[in-house]
């Protein structure tokens, strides 16, 4: 379930027209809150790989 006071993490003009151009297709606000989801949990992954490897900077790496 979304929480719905989680911040938007994507520029959903970027994402909107991304899905335009390729796809000729529309994007709706739901799949601009699930991406932020999905983008939170890649972050959250690189940061913990960081931290094992004791480091304060996420590289490419990480993920």
């Amino acid at each position: 379930m979304i929480d719905e006071n989680k911040e938007i993490l994507v520029v959903a003009s970027k994402i909107k027209s991304y899905i335009k151009t390729v796809g000729d297709m529309k994007c709706s606000s739901r799949f601009i809150e699930i991406l932020s989801d999905k983008v939170r949990e890649i972050c959250d992954e690189a940061v913990a790989n960081a931290r094992s490897d004791q480091r304060k900077t996420v590289l490419d790496k990480d993920l």
